[in-house]
């Protein structure tokens, strides 16, 4: 048995520059179940406590089926650390320039979320590109529930 190397428990891919990516290119994150638990995680972590997000019979009172997410629990989803994105350009990135989304759709508990990343745009520069994804969340019945924009600025494959 060889030694234990921490360095090298990681996601391994093939690093990308921004001339490697394309129009049109999918990064899918994993669906995820709104679970109470999930809920009761963004409560902690954002310290939102109103009783629309966390209380299911004042929202059953105003005439929605269960809890509410709050628009930024479903816009975490989008995280591109969820998926491959980031592993494919460990070496490349220099920053995460903007992120804007919309939430077209409520979300409840129980609700099953689909992200994905979509190549949208690129803008390249002398040593650097922007590279611009569309994200989207989806949910169980098929409905777009949050659609945004995420700006990458990306290293240009080095010169030998």
């Amino acid at each position: 048995m060889t030694e234990f190397d921490p360095a090298q428990h990681r996601m391994v891919s093939e690093q990308r520059w921004f001339e490697d990516f394309v129009l049109g290119e999918r990064f899918v994150i994993p669906s995820r179940t709104q679970t109470s638990a999930v809920f009761a995680a963004f409560q902690t972590a954002s310290g939102d406590t109103h009783p629309i997000h966390y209380d299911v019979e004042y929202c059953r009172a105003r005439g929605m089926p269960d809890l509410l997410a709050h628009g930024f629990q479903t816009l975490i989803h989008t995280a591109p650390g969820a998926g491959l994105f980031p592993y494919l350009v460990e070496g490349s990135l220099v920053g995460f320039l903007e992120q804007s989304s919309k939430f077209v759709k409520p979300v409840y508990a129980g609700d099953t979320l689909y992200p994905a990343l979509e190549v949208i745009e690129l803008a390249p520069g002398r040593t650097t590109g922007v590279v611009t994804l569309r994200s989207t969340v989806f949910n169980q019945r098929k409905e777009l529930v949050l659609e945004g924009m995420q700006k990458f600025l990306v290293r240009h494959r080095p010169t030998s």
